[in-house]
């Protein structure tokens, strides 16, 4: 199979494979309840293919400044910046060597110059032929030009969540648990307030492809929610405007995407005996 078949093939599985993922976090929430602080069912097993690791050491990483899937929210992408450092210093402190982002970038709105923009401004659609053949060519010419191993994809998913009823009133996805925030002056919850309305959350996904453009690894982590209890009805949710400023919810979910790359302390996706 040719570099580009096996991008495509990829691509489609890595969107099966989120939309899978996003699904097990609104499901499992249920049977989480009963569970252990430690263990988190929602969680994702991420996939590290031992053969493409097996190829050669990954030493030098690139952080690609686009999404492999559709573009970010406008109040999600404004973050994308300061998450990709995040994700570079934790990678750092593991002992890789992160390459400049400019070294993505620039050669990525080069091609844009000849292949033209693969994402449509209107429907958020992404042309995955014209994807593909920019990634080849950014990753051609990286190979010229520097030591790159591998370009790594962040992408902030957001998706819906459930947050239980009884008396912890919280949200399990992605292997993190998070109490809605409120927003507003007003009194607080109705007594008839809707907790099992689908709630807006994000999460990190992270995809890795060696210099062949083989997928090494995919994972996932939970982040945050992306709504708060509207507190001014008490009826209602609203959209928060400190979305993804909790850094320690940032690094929480970078390291669970990240497993078993790089492995996490105290990872919450093993059950207890």
């Amino acid at each position: 199979m040719s570099c580009l078949a096996r991008l495509r093939l990829i691509t489609n599985i890595y969107r099966m494979i989120s939309i899978a993922l996003i699904s097990v976090s609104v499901t499992t929430f249920v049977s989480s309840c009963a569970t252990t602080r430690e263990y988190n069912p929602t969680t994702s097993p991420n996939e590290l293919k031992a053969d493409v690791l097996a190829k050669g050491p990954i030493k030098n990483v690139v952080i690609a400044n686009v999404n492999i899937g559709s573009p970010s929210r406008n109040y999600v992408e404004r973050s994308e910046a300061m998450i990709d450092g995040r994700v570079a210093a934790y990678l750092k402190s593991n002992g890789y060597n992160v390459l400049p982002q400019r070294e993505f970038a620039q050669r990525w709105e080069n091609a844009k110059l000849i292949y033209g923009d693969p994402v449509d401004p209107t429907t958020g659609r992404v042309n995955t032929k014209t994807f593909i053949q920019m990634i080849q060519a950014v990753r051609d010419e990286m190979l010229e030009r520097t030591q790159v191993d591998a370009i790594m994809f962040t992408d902030l998913i957001e998706h819906d969540v459930v947050v239980g009823g009884g008396m912890n009133h919280v949200a399990r996805f992605h292997g993190v648990t998070r109490k809605p925030p409120l927003k507003g002056a007003g009194d607080g919850v109705s007594a008839d307030f809707d907790w099992g309305a689908a709630v807006a959350a994000i999460s990190i996904q992270i995809s890795i492809y060696d210099k062949d453009l083989d997928q090494l690894f995919v994972g996932i982590g939970g982040i945050d929610l992306s709504d708060a209890i509207d507190t001014r009805t008490g009826s209602g949710w609203t959209r928060r405007k400190d979305v993804l400023e909790n850094e320690s919810f940032i690094d929480e979910g970078i390291q669970l995407a990240l497993h078993p790359l790089i492995k996490m302390a105290n990872w919450p996706g093993t059950p207890p005996k």
